[in-house]
């Protein structure tokens, strides 16, 4: 009936009636602006007012068409299972890109409106510590995101293949230092993240450090007004619960701000430096409880460990989150074959310490701001000579570790 309408043609829809109505049709998010637009100029100057850095060339160089990219290997996959993430080459320059691919026709209707969500923001932030996508557009019902591949993927994939028992604090820092520039700018643009986490986490070739996650980002611009808190619960949320703050999670009438981003920063921070994010396998009702009754996940060392447990000698992180016989392990073995010491005989800074410790205050009146962490942490930052750079550098990947001994210096 002419009534129905396919979900890609509401995309499409949304892109034309959106655009012209807001006077947003420089987003150009599928292709569709006219050459020669006589609008571009005047939507282009009331962009730089939204956002103080310059505007970064994203989609002008790359076609929104699918025949101009040789889709590879599949790197992964997401959206309740209905998005592939290819490896891809876009024909015309050879470049390596991502291409996310997500079949709307298995979409409904609230998944179809989340998406547009993502793709509004993904064209009003301009930040380098923020994913740029490159071209966006519709093939055969498949809604096509591209954006740059990450050669050392997600910090999660870096936790899964170097550090299953966790990172050294200085590339902790070095991680943090660009995902809180982004965080920063997103809170300042009036937005809160909400899925803050090390597989939002992406490192490219050279090292930059980028956060993405953007489909579950709100906005608390209400009728130009900025609101104090929001209430809405994230869509899609279950395997981020173990990184949202209580606040979120006890869903009351007081709401949550940006401030419960801090808090997914620290559970990050934890996760990085443990190998693993505190309450993976916990139930959720007993997390929830646990978060309310004012549980604090802390760093693993010898600080936090009674000396009698790091007398074990088997990896933590792999005997208790069933990782078997990984690489943390057969990489503490003593030539002799014996374990080595235990892989949490470590000690991180006070000053790393007290910056998780900040982060995760029950009370996000408590909780530093994202521009205060930033700066609190390049206190936390050993030297590159510091004996945890150099316990941890064998099973750094050599690239990684001199981008953060350049940053540290």
């Amino acid at each position: 009936m002419s009534f129905l309408v396919s979900k890609p043609e509401r995309l499409r829809r949304w892109v034309s009636e959106k655009f012209i109505v807001e006077g947003l049709r420089e987003f150009e998010l599928f292709g569709e602006q006219p050459p020669g637009d006589s609008r571009r100029k005047t939507n282009e100057a009331s962009s730089e007012s939204i956002a103080s850095s310059p505007k970064r060339d994203t989609m002008s160089n790359f076609l929104p068409d699918s025949s101009c990219y040789e889709l590879l290997t599949i790197i992964g996959r997401g959206f309740e299972d209905l998005m592939v993430v290819n490896l891809a080459r876009y024909k015309p320059s050879g470049e390596y890109v991502t291409v996310r691919r997500v079949n709307l026709e298995a979409c409904t209707n609230e998944m179809v409106t989340f998406l547009q969500g993502e793709l509004h923001v993904s064209k009003l932030f301009n930040h380098p510590n923020i994913v740029p996508y490159k071209a966006t557009f519709i093939a055969d019902n498949e809604l096509w995101v591209v954006t740059s591949f990450m050669a050392y993927g997600s910090a999660k994939d870096l936790i899964c293949t170097h550090f299953m028992d966790g990172m050294s604090e200085l590339a902790i820092a070095y991680i943090l230092q660009g995902v809180l520039k982004a965080l920063d700018y997103i809170h300042h643009m009036g937005y809160v993240h909400r899925s803050v986490k090390a597989s939002h986490i992406l490192i490219s070739v050279d090292g930059k450090v980028y956060l993405s996650g953007l489909r579950s980002n709100l906005s608390m611009i209400n009728h130009g007004q900025r609101l104090k808190v929001v209430h809405d619960f994230p869509k899609y949320s279950i395997k981020v619960l173990p990184w949202l703050s209580p606040e979120v999670l006890q869903q009351n009438l007081q709401g949550y701000d940006a401030k419960s981003d801090i808090y997914s920063i620290g559970i990050t921070a934890c996760e990085l430096a443990n190998g693993h994010v505190p309450f993976k396998d916990m139930p959720s009702t007993q997390m929830l409880l646990e978060k309310l009754n004012g549980t604090v996940p802390c760093l693993l060392d010898t600080t936090t460990i009674p000396a009698d447990e790091l007398t074990m000698k088997t990896s933590r992180s792999s005997a208790n989150y069933g990782l078997g016989e990984s690489m943390a392990v057969s990489n503490v073995r003593a030539a002799n074959g014996e374990s080595a010491l235990h892989p949490y005989l470590r000690t991180f800074s006070a000053c790393f310490h007290n910056f998780v410790g900040q982060c995760l205050q029950r009370n996000p009146d408590f909780r530093s701001s994202a521009v205060l962490l930033k700066h609190s942490l390049n206190f936390c930052a050993p030297s590159p000579q510091s004996p945890i750079l150099k316990e941890r550098g064998p099973r750094i990947p050599v690239a990684f570790l001199g981008w953060c001994q350049t940053w540290s210096s």
